[in-house]
């Protein structure tokens, strides 16, 4: 029975290279493995594994906001979330193995760990002014917004990805890729532009 995973045993409490290391080790066992196995499954695809290596890299930067200086973790960010959007946007369609939807693995305290981390990070910045969705549709009244907010929510569609990998059971890991897809598609994805946009003002602004 796989117990709960916490992104703990992704998260580097010692330097950046180490943390490199773990992930670039986990994900290359599993491109390794499918080689010899069925390399045409879909969770083995180039598309998925790279799209995943995003996911990852993104987790490890949101779980570290304590170990970077404001400036260089936004940067950081500023350059990583465009190449997860592009990897999400590249994701081929699949048909799911589990007769119900996958396990979740994000628990609230993991949730408010990135929540609080960002916002701390960003300050006064954290907040921002964006247009009002309503089931999909831009309206014109404004809102205010929060980076942290957005990233905490992208966060938890990511790391039960990744949490669902680490399993290495296929039927669940192909399953969580279709469900994070699918929400990249109904929410995440629209939330990821809108914070990549504040990040850029504000990253635009240090430079004038």
């Amino acid at each position: 029975m796989f117990k709960n995973v916490h992104f703990s045993e992704f998260r580097c409490k010692d330097t950046t290279k180490f943390a490199y290391m773990q992930k670039k080790v986990y994900l290359c066992s599993v491109f390794l493995n499918s080689k010899k196995t069925n390399m045409n499954k879909y969770i083995y695809q180039d598309s998925t594994i790279a799209f995943v290596t995003a996911a990852v890299q993104t987790c490890l930067l949101l779980e570290k906001t304590n170990e970077h200086e404001r400036d260089e973790w936004r940067e950081q960010m500023v350059r990583l979330l465009p190449v997860l959007y592009l990897r999400a946007r590249l994701l081929e369609e699949t048909e799911p193995m589990l007769e119900d939807e996958p396990q979740r693995f994000v628990t609230e305290e993991d949730y408010n760990f990135v929540l609080v981390g960002v916002r701390e990070l960003m300050g006064q910045d954290d907040a921002y002014l964006d247009v009002f969705v309503d089931q999909g549709i831009y309206t014109d009244e404004i809102q205010t917004a929060y980076i942290s907010e957005g990233l905490a929510d992208i966060y938890q569609e990511l790391k039960d990805l990744a949490a669902a990998f680490q399993t290495r059971e296929e039927p669940l890991m192909n399953d969580a890729v279709l469900v994070c897809r699918q929400a990249f598609y109904d929410h995440w994805g629209r939330k990821l532009l809108a914070v990549l946009r504040a990040l850029h003002e504000i990253s635009d602004a240090s430079y004038q």
